[in-house]
């Protein structure tokens, strides 16, 4: 094709009102696949990951912390004090011609500047509006404000992470703001259906705590199951064996056995063929029971022999393993070349979208905004304001303006 595939979204304009990563990183998902998203920040400091580093990214007035630029790619930022009156205005007339609008403020912090989904949706019948916090828009912990290192100790999330002795870890991402971010993604696009379906909006209510509890998946399940609490198993899996790190004699390495026949592969591959018919390991079931004494077995095996001896013989008799890697060898391994994981726009690297559709590609085409980079060609386009009014606006502390925004 000679001209770049529109994205999905393209047409879909994203009133972004949010801050630090569940927010962001949901519409920095929708920029992606072609929305237009507008981010409203704060004229004085903007989001405060901007002031997140170090590392940063840049020198001067244009340097950026990476944790910023990792949330805030395709975005156009708009700087306005939504303390003020005609703040307040300028972002109502901007959700009136908008399909969506993100917001992670505290449950009920809008309503003050009269941007709350009710006085919205009178402007625009059909806004999908989304309200990101930490336990909800309700409930007797609405009011508590939601990190992410909390929500994983209040999810249950910290009592199954780390080793079976020990505390309880962290995981070493912001994975509830991550899931979270993902939740509204989806809910935001079926909402967004169900307007084009039926003419009409409607409020999106994502809580942290709601998502990363429900992220729990089989370890909820099984205590639901069972009644019997969770535990720790540090990198081993409470349901299945062996699924776990091994140690070969130079390096360690990650092995899943997911299935009996599996299992029977890798005991041929080891030179252990008996053991896939001892009653003790011959069926998933009897491998947890028995887990100890099968560990004991693999691991004096594994560590005879070499990590890529290991990998080689695994994968070719199709049994899942893999090397257990840093972070700077999974981002520079040629698979991850090759999947194009790792992106540069101008001189800005980041990871890419994992997204890949046949017809509507997702893609980078602008770097993150430098604070107020976009205000006047926001204002002036969408809203249709003059130079001298755009000007005014920046003199009575309303709005901000970058140098290069023009």
């Amino acid at each position: 094709m000679s001209k770049q595939a529109e994205g999905a979204l393209t047409g879909t304009r994203v009133l972004d009102l949010s801050r630090v990563l569940a927010g962001p990183f949901c519409t920095m998902l929708l920029a992606d696949l072609g929305a237009e998203v507008i981010k409203v920040e704060e004229p004085r400091h903007g989001d405060e990951t901007r002031g997140w580093g170090p590392p940063w990214v840049g020198e001067g007035p244009s340097r950026q912390s990476a944790y910023f630029q990792s949330v805030n790619r395709n975005k156009k930022s708009l700087a306005v004090d939504l303390k003020t009156s005609e703040g307040q205005q300028i972002v109502r007339s901007l959700a009136a011609g908008s399909q969506v609008l993100v917001e992670n403020f505290k449950p009920g912090g809008l309503e003050r500047y009269g941007l709350d989904f009710h006085r919205i949706r009178k402007v625009q019948p059909r806004l999908v509006y989304c309200s990101i916090s930490g336990f909800g828009q309700d409930g007797p912990y609405r009011e508590r404000p939601g990190y992410d290192s909390v929500i994983q100790a209040m999810s249950g999330l910290m009592s199954i992470t780390g080793p079976a002795e020990g505390s309880s870890h962290k995981v070493g991402v912001a994975i509830s703001d991550v899931l979270t971010g993902l939740y509204a993604s989806t809910c935001i696009l079926a909402a967004l259906r169900h307007a084009d379906l039926t003419g009409r909006g409607q409020w999106i209510d994502l809580a942290l705590l709601d998502c990363q509890i429900a992220a729990l998946v089989n370890v909820a399940a099984n205590y639901l199951a069972s009644g019997q609490p969770p535990g720790r198993h540090g990198n081993q899996h409470a349901n299945i064996v062996p699924y776990q790190p091994f140690q070969a004699a130079d390096g360690p390495f990650m092995l899943a056995v997911g299935n009996d026949s599996q299992f029977e592969r890798l005991c041929e591959v080891m030179g252990h063929p008996e053991l896939s018919q001892d009653p003790r390991f011959q069926q998933n079931a009897a491998r947890v029971a028995n887990r100890a004494e099968l560990l004991d077995v693999l691991s004096a095996g594994f560590s005879r022999r070499s990590r890529a001896q290991w990998l080689r013989e695994l994968l070719d008799a199709g049994v899942p393993a893999g090397p257990l890697r840093t972070v700077p060898e999974a981002l520079e391994d040629e698979h991850s070349e090759f999947r194009g994981l790792v992106q540069s726009l101008d001189e800005f690297r980041t990871v890419g979208p994992p997204m890949r559709l046949s017809e509507t590609p997702a893609r980078i085409h602008l770097p993150p905004p430098h604070l107020g980079q976009h205000s006047r060609p926001v204002l002036r386009n969408l809203l249709g304001m003059n130079g001298k009014e755009i000007e005014r606006l920046h003199r009575a502390g309303v709005i901000r303006l970058d140098a290069g925004d023009a």
